[in-house]
């Protein structure tokens, strides 16, 4: 039962404030945690679709440079 901290976690739940704080502290890292991870996944899959561009691939060529254009034309009207 030490091991489990069970002791902690009925000490936890009796005081509902420090509960909510640490759930709370929680689901602000993971929220974080996913936008930093998906801006960074983002980044690398343009920078990845800018190179197959400049491979002249002929049909996936134009379509990835499509894609590259809109999102750029998107970056900048967004600013």
């Amino acid at each position: 039962m030490e091991r489990m901290n069970l002791a902690e976690y009925i000490e936890m739940l009796n005081n509902p404030k420090r509960y909510l704080v640490i759930n709370f502290t929680a689901g602000v890292a993971r929220g974080f945690g996913i936008a930093v991870g998906f801006t960074l996944l983002g980044a690398l899959v343009i920078y990845l679709l800018q190179r197959l561009v400049l491979l002249n691939l002929p049909v996936i060529g134009d379509f990835i440079a499509e894609i590259v254009k809109l999102v750029q034309d998107q970056m900048q009207g967004g600013r």
